[in-house]
Order: C-alpha cells, then structure tokens, then sequence
C-alpha cells in the first residue's frame, strides 16, 4: 500500500506523465524548512550563486548540496514522509539521498527559470528518479511548471547554464534543442500551491518556473531522490553538482558513504 500521503492514481500519473502534485507532503516540516532556508541564505554554500544579469530586479538565490552542515535540512531528510513517498512513485525498493537545492525568487523578480531537465546535468542515469519542489510561501504566478510525458522523450534536452545561456558541455549532437513549450502547444502541468505542497517530478521531465513579481516571497526547497536502478555515468565535462573526487565509475551504484539510503522497503 502507498504512503496514505498519496493513492494509487498519484503513483500512475507520476509514471505516465513524469509529474504530479502531492498535496502536504512538507506540512509538518514548514518552519523547519523556512528556518533552513535563512541559514543556507546566511551561510552560503561554495555552489552558491546569483542568477539575475546587471540591471535585472529583484534577486533569485539558488544553493545545493547542503543538507549535511544544515541541521534543519538532515532533520527533514530524515524525517518527513518524502522518502516513503518517493519510493513509491519511482516503484523502487530503497531511495538514496542525491541532493537538496533551495532557490528563492524575492519580490520584484521578473526573471524565469528557463525550461531545462534536471538530468542532463547530473551523473547520473535511470529512469527511477524523483525532485520534490515544495514552496515555502503560498504561489501563484511564481509556481513550478512541467511538460507531461517529457521524461519519455527519446533525446535529452540540450543543458545550459542560466546566467550566460551558454550551452553547458559545449557542442555535442546528443542533445535536442530546447523546445518552446507554450508556442509549441506541449501539456503543460502547473498548480497554485499552498506551503509544504510538492510537484514530484522525474529527472528528465522538462520544466521551468514563472519569474515572483509578487510583492511576497517565493522560497522553495527541493529534495532529488534516487531510485534502485540510477547507475552512475560520465558526461561530456563537468557536471552540476560536480562532487569533486568522487572516484566513481560508470555503472556503478552512487557510493552510499556520500549518498546514503534514507529508506527501504
């Protein structure tokens, strides 16, 4: 039986379409989150960074790879329901911690986090993945948004970083051009969102965020989870996040003195 967070149907969209909202998956964890948030604001990490050019408003924060020197976050790692809930909609046997990330948009930011997939980015390949994006703040026009059925595409997106547009392991045909979801008339999936709510997403499903021109907030915390079958694999150059000195080969499980088990069925 599912977590009793989610049904059946959650577990069936979430593999048909690569996304699905979990309504109060973080509820009891919100102040926790919102006070991690602050000090991973205050203490930054090294893969801190701005995304916002000269004479953009605004401010748009985004950090990983922290949860282990930020106490609110392991308790929320080790703790709330999502890892139970991950390894249900990835239909998996065990979850392996991969990464924590927190972006914050304050108000007056009118910059979009361009469409991307996560996995292209990362070390890793699988079709058992989950992102939980959960704001901390109530959002409207500043919510998550999702191509359904993305994660089943035949070629990866084509990665770039944020602030130069450059594409991020130089030429290389492997990947496909980044689509225009709106113009191109794709199942776009997006909900208004209440705080400690979570859009669980697969790895490879493309997805973006509108840009906070609200006068409120929008902080937002995600956890990336890793299923039984994620292997490790090499891409054209170096990765984010790059976890230096891993030692890592291809096909091999993430080492779990780094990446550890939070749960198993």
């Amino acid at each position: 039986m599912p977590s009793s967070l989610i049904t059946q149907e959650h577990i069936d969209t979430y593999q048909r379409e690569g996304v699905v909202l979990i309504k109060g998956l973080f509820k009891d964890h919100i102040d926790l989150i919102r006070a991690g948030i602050e000090r991973n604001m205050t203490e930054p990490g090294e893969y801190a960074a701005e995304n916002l050019k000269e004479g953009e408003g605004g401010r748009f924060f985004d950090d990983y790879c922290n949860w282990q020197r930020i106490p609110e976050f392991v308790e929320v790692v080790n703790n709330s329901p999502a890892a139970e809930v991950a390894a249900d909609l990835m239909q998996s046997q065990t979850v392996q911690m991969f990464h924590d990330h927190v972006l914050v948009k304050e108000p007056g930011t009118s910059k979009t986090t361009p469409w991307h997939q996560d996995g292209p980015y990362y070390f890793v390949e699988g079709q058992q993945t989950v992102s939980f994006w959960s704001p901390m703040d109530p959002v409207t026009d500043a919510t998550l948004r999702s191509v359904a059925g993305s994660h089943l595409w035949e070629k990866p997106v084509l990665p770039i970083r944020w602030l130069s547009e450059e594409n991020f392991y130089g030429d290389s045909d492997e990947y496909m051009p980044i689509p225009d979801p709106d113009a191109e008339g794709m199942p776009i999936r997006e909900w208004e969102m209440e705080p400690g709510d979570a859009v669980a997403f697969n790895y490879y499903t493309l997805h973006g965020a509108r840009g906070n021109t609200t006068d409120k907030r929008r902080r937002a915390f995600s956890l990336r989870l890793l299923g039984d079958d994620a292997r490790y694999i090499e891409r054209p150059g170096r990765t984010s996040p790059p976890f230096p000195g891993h030692d890592m080969k291809p096909g091999q499980i993430l080492r779990e003195d780094w990446f550890p088990i939070i749960y198993k069925r």
